[in-house]
């Protein structure tokens, strides 16, 4: 079997399906036609710009070329991650990026040294695709528990304030909203795992696949990928909201809710 090479204008036509996207914002109203537009023109030049820039890495293949495209990848996830959510705190952005990047890399590290063991370990065919699944779906969690933590503590903030003032500690205050956040991180990633291969096939499977995989062999490579995903989306997240609870609540056990502010008054 031989991989189906798609055509500039194969794309175009594949393209104006966007056209059903902005048919249904207009029909209900949704105003959504200008980002649907810009999102689709992002997705394109993005994807062309990653597509040459892989292209070249590929041809190269030297650390000192892969390693700095990870860390540019692990940066931009961490960004995207603390851009979620109406109430923001100083620091979030580091927090953002400090639990993505210790849990994707460390879930990576496992999944090329340990599991698929390749050699040399910046092999860019490997390294990249799979730090940046992870990446993904890390980002994800990360960025769902911190908007979950700082919305719960907000609504919450009579229990939590009537909690410490009866003598709780911060931690006895905070750990139902950490509760509540971790789970809203980890979900995203329970469902994909219920349905897979069952209600939908995986990008890395579905790939493999059409270039000709063993259909065998590539399940077993998306089993490692899901797997590597679910564990460090669940390390992310929790890490997202300790480091939110230890930002949001001082040594000597007091909520520190004036931290949080709206992200419209923040950008200001």
């Amino acid at each position: 079997m031989t991989l189906q090479n798609l055509s500039l204008w194969d794309v175009a036509i594949a393209a104006l399906l966007i056209v059903v996207n902005g048919a249904v914002s207009l029909a209900l109203k949704l105003d959504l036609e200008r980002k649907l537009a810009w999102a689709a023109v992002r997705t394109v030049v993005q994807l062309l710009a990653i597509g040459y820039v892989l292209g070249w890495v590929f041809q190269f293949d030297r650390w000192f070329v892969v390693l700095p495209l990870m860390v540019l990848m692990t940066l931009i996830a961490g960004f995207a991650g603390a851009q979620r959510g109406t109430r923001s705190y100083a620091g979030q952005r580091q927090d953002s990026i400090v639990s993505i990047w210790v849990s994707s890399w460390l879930v990576a590290a496992v999944g090329l040294f340990v599991v698929i063991r390749i050699r040399p370990w910046y092999e860019p065919q490997y390294a990249i695709p799979i730090l940046g699944m992870i990446l993904g779906n890390t980002l994800t969690g990360v960025s769902l528990g911190i908007e979950r933590m700082t919305e719960e503590l907000t609504s919450h903030r009579d229990r939590v304030e009537m909690a410490l003032a009866l003598g709780a500690t911060r931690w006895e205050a905070a750990q139902g909203p950490a509760r509540q956040a971790v789970r809203a991180g980890m979900i995203p990633t329970l469902n994909q795992m219920a349905v897979v291969g069952v209600v939908s096939l995986p990008g890395m499977m579905t790939g493999q696949v059409l270039a000709g995989q063993s259909p065998l062999q590539a399940v077993r490579y998306q089993i490692v990928i899901m797997f590597l995903i679910a564990a460090a989306s669940a390390l992310g997240t929790v890490g997202a909201v300790l480091l939110t609870y230890r930002r949001l609540f001082s040594a000597d056990h007091r909520f520190l809710a004036s931290r949080l502010v709206e992200r419209a008054a923040a950008s200001r």
